[in-house]
């Protein structure tokens, strides 16, 4: 649980009298009024949007950026509650952003590209009220932003909070960039594998594809990828936001060197939850083979009783080789696993995410066959084992994208671009529906606890950026796709 942030001091103030017979009597009127002068200059100047003061009336002067508590008003939650500190509505929420004052603006990393093609089966027709509402067939949850406001319809619960969590991810784009995002209308299915099959609308010019968003797609479907909820924390298996793993991810790195991590492929996971990953684990050592591999079943009901202390990400990177092989559809541990310097034996997919489809093969990981795993994952861990500073090099080089190129400004600056190209394509105005409910960062946090409620925090956006999103590149050529 959260401490509450605002503590009374109940120590009494010793207060120091001065004579009237003083000789600093006769500087103190010019010298305060000095010091007020130089403090409303300040204010005025944050006001209008300036923040780094070097000198002042030839005084250095160092301003905080005012960190707000989490939540706000838990006593009494408000729809509006606070959403004029960071200046929601389109008006001010763009005053707030100087282009003259931000950074030169970065590139967006190679795979922001994949969001033309994503949207590419709509660039023709343009998405009608008519596509969005028959997408509610397999949707957890309808997202509508106006004036920068969140509001959503519910239709089912997903699986654990995925949904609470993506729309908390939501809101803090909203923080992060707000008034920059225009009114949209949009349907998300939270469950695993893509249902839009791109055969069922082949052919047929009086059937259109529904737009729908989720985590993961195929080659066979049309499924808008999008960040999932992990990022800001999953919370039923004690997995801390994105932002916090990464940095303990990052500290694990540096507890055992490279040259000393043990020299298998390391597994660890939940073996039933697919076939595909059953057959892993015939690749596990036994006494008539060896596959060069070291494979465990994760049993997170008994890791939940015990306190998770088995599990921790960071303790995880003790071997030069770790495998990721999907589960029922992409698995989450995918950037976990890559970020751990180990060389990523990457075993074939049939679903991506959002940023895989900007990584290559012997570049930023070893890809592995699906249908002759153990073989495959012992020629793999044998050549990198008379190939130690190449195989080195591929784990660096994979962990150093997911590090640079999905920390959590370029996953936002994704989740921008794809909202905002996607709002392009809308050919009606989108309207709050009736039965749906506006979201803020109160009505949410508030409503959390325990860990739910602590991740929240942890990855809460606490002010404004002050630099724009990244620019994005133009569409891939088609022939470069082929």
């Amino acid at each position: 649980m959260l401490r509450d942030s605002m503590m009374n001091n109940n120590e009494e103030r010793r207060h120091n009298t001065v004579s009237s017979s003083s000789p600093g009597k006769g500087i103190m009127k010019p010298t305060v009024f000095i010091v007020v002068s130089l403090f409303i200059s300040a204010a005025l100047l944050n006001f209008l949007g300036f923040h780094d003061f070097n000198v002042l009336a030839g005084s250095k002067l160092i301003t905080k950026k005012h960190q707000p508590t989490f939540p706000y008003q838990c006593d009494a939650v408000q729809n509006q509650s606070h959403q004029t500190q960071y200046h929601y509505s389109q008006n001010n929420g763009a005053s707030r952003f100087n282009p003259n004052r931000s950074k030169q603006r970065s590139t967006c990393p190679s795979y922001f590209r994949w969001i033309h093609e994503d949207l590419k089966p709509w660039k023709e027709t343009g998405i009608t009220r008519r596509m969005v509402e028959e997408a509610s067939r397999t949707a957890h949850f309808r997202l509508v932003i106006r004036n920068g406001k969140a509001y959503v319809k519910r239709y089912r619960k997903s699986i654990q909070t995925r949904d609470d969590f993506t729309l908390w991810g939501i809101l803090q784009l909203l923080r992060r960039y707000p008034g920059r995002l225009p009114d949209l209308d949009l349907m998300f299915d939270a469950d695993d594998r893509p249902v839009v099959r791109s055969d069922d609308f082949i052919g047929q010019p009086d059937k259109e594809p529904p737009p729908v968003f989720r985590y993961c797609s195929d080659d066979a479907s049309l499924d808008i990828v999008f960040p999932d909820w992990s990022f800001w924390g999953w919370a039923e298996v004690n997995v801390k936001p994105w932002e916090k793993s990464l940095e303990a991810i990052k500290e694990g790195n540096n507890m055992t060197q490279w040259e000393d991590r043990v020299a298998y492929a390391y597994w660890r996971g939940n073996p039933y939850v697919d076939p595909t990953r059953g057959d892993l684990l015939k690749c596990n050592v036994s006494e008539h083979e060896e596959w060069n591999t070291r494979l465990y079943i994760q049993d997170w009901d008994k890791e939940s009783k015990e306190g998770y202390k088995n599990s921790k990400l960071e303790n995880q990177c003790t071997h030069r080789y770790k495998i990721y092989i999907e589960g029922w559809a992409w698995s989450v541990s995918e950037k976990y696993i890559m970020a751990c310097d180990s060389m990523t034996l990457y075993v074939k997919p049939r679903f991506y995410d959002f940023y895989i489809r900007g990584m290559m093969p012997l570049q930023h990981y070893w890809p592995i066959r699906d249908n002759s795993k153990c073989t495959s994952l012992k020629f793999a861990v044998h050549w990198g084992n008379t190939h130690v500073e190449k195989a080195r090099e591929i784990g660096e080089m994979g962990s150093r994208f997911i590090r640079e190129e999905v920390n959590m400004k370029y996953v936002y600056d994704y989740m921008f671009h794809l909202l905002k190209e996607y709002a392009k394509l809308l050919k009606f105005k989108p309207e709050v529906p009736l039965d749906a409910e506006e979201i803020t960062p109160d009505s949410m946090g508030c409503a959390a606890t325990e860990r739910w409620r602590d991740f929240m925090a942890e990855s809460m956006v606490t002010s404004p950026s002050e630099e724009s999103p990244c620019e994005m590149l133009p569409p891939y050529d088609p022939l470069d796709l082929k």
